[in-house]
């Protein structure tokens, strides 16, 4: 594209290669250059790399950008990130540069969430990856898997995507049971599921699944103590974010065999290709799809196209403050 007027746009992190065809970047009109990046950016040398872009569009979580990044990249004008919220980014001190933040719709992340719980729930049950191994390498069943109907669903938060994975497991037979650090009785029995402890949650469940926000309270709120209270073959689900798990305490559990676990979601992400979580045959992993459909992704790059051309026109949409 021509880069006349010196508006030039990275799309970051675009892991699929998608970006370009669901939306119409044209449309952003003649002298304006975007670059689609597939490969994520290192640290050492995202200011290098990303000091000529007027405009960076970020997926998600997937691209931190802090003060100290933001205040070496002087051509920066707007950054527009995809989803409500993105804790990895510093929007004050965007705002105190008088660089613009704009977001975009949900989309049916919470709904694709909420469905790729359940199919890690299925997958850890049922020995899933094991056996599509075995098919594909020309061998036949090798594993006794589990039934679902009559066991307890213990959620840590009950929120939009707790009480849809709640309404899943009582539609398998599941006895959904939840705790969060302000759930009532009352609230619980709205959203499908019965109050318990802490403790009782993670002693009694079967399945344990993870649907809270990542913050400063919750980092780590299942650690040591947690993972040791569960049942012997149990089931952690971790659709939400990876530091809400002490890691460590999770690799030491599942290698000894203690329980099982389907994780969406690291405390690094991409996952490094020699990760102890690779090696464990008890452990069922995906590269945070939670929210990864082509709907949500189809929202999310028109939503960015519409935010910069309303910047570029003075008005800008769904703006972010500090």
């Amino acid at each position: 594209m021509n880069r006349t007027d010196g508006i030039r746009i990275a799309v970051l992190d675009d892991y699929q290669g998608v970006a370009a065809e669901l939306a119409d970047w044209g449309s952003l009109g003649a002298g304006v250059a975007v670059d689609f990046f597939r490969e994520p950016v290192p640290r050492a040398q995202a200011a290098a790399r990303l000091a000529p872009y007027s405009v960076l569009c970020l997926m998600r979580e997937r691209m931190p950008l802090d003060a100290a990044l933001i205040a070496d990249l002087p051509a920066l004008r707007l950054v527009v990130f995809t989803g409500g919220r993105n804790p990895s980014v510093d929007v004050a001190a965007l705002t105190a540069r008088g660089i613009t933040v704009c977001n975009t719709r949900n989309g049916e992340g919470g709904i694709a969430t909420a469905e790729l719980t359940i199919a890690l729930m299925l997958a850890c049950a049922r020995n899933l990856p094991r056996e599509f191994a075995n098919m594909a390498g020309g061998r036949w069943q090798e594993s006794v898997g589990e039934g679902l109907e009559g066991r307890t669903l213990g959620l840590l938060g009950l929120g939009r995507i707790g009480a849809r994975v709640a309404a899943v497991g009582r539609a398998l037979g599941m006895r959904p049971v939840a705790w969060s650090p302000n759930l009532t009785a009352e609230r619980a029995e709205a959203g499908g599921a019965a109050l318990v402890t802490r403790e009782a949650l993670f002693s009694e469940s079967d399945v344990v699944s993870l649907h809270m926000v990542l913050a400063p309270s919750t980092r780590g709120i299942v650690g040591v103590a947690e993972i040791a209270r569960m049942r012997p073959g149990a089931i952690l689900i971790n659709t939400s974010r990876g530091p809400l798990v002490d890691e460590a305490a999770l690799v030491a559990a599942l290698s000894q065999g203690r329980i099982r676990a389907g994780l969406d979601v690291f405390d690094r992400e991409p996952l490094p290709a020699d990760h102890p979580l690779r090696g464990l045959p008890n452990a069922v992993l995906t590269p945070h799809l939670g929210y990864v459909t082509q709907s949500t992704f189809r929202m999310f790059y028109e939503d960015t196209v519409e935010a910069i051309a309303a910047w570029r026109r003075g008005a800008p949409v769904r703006v972010v403050t500090p």
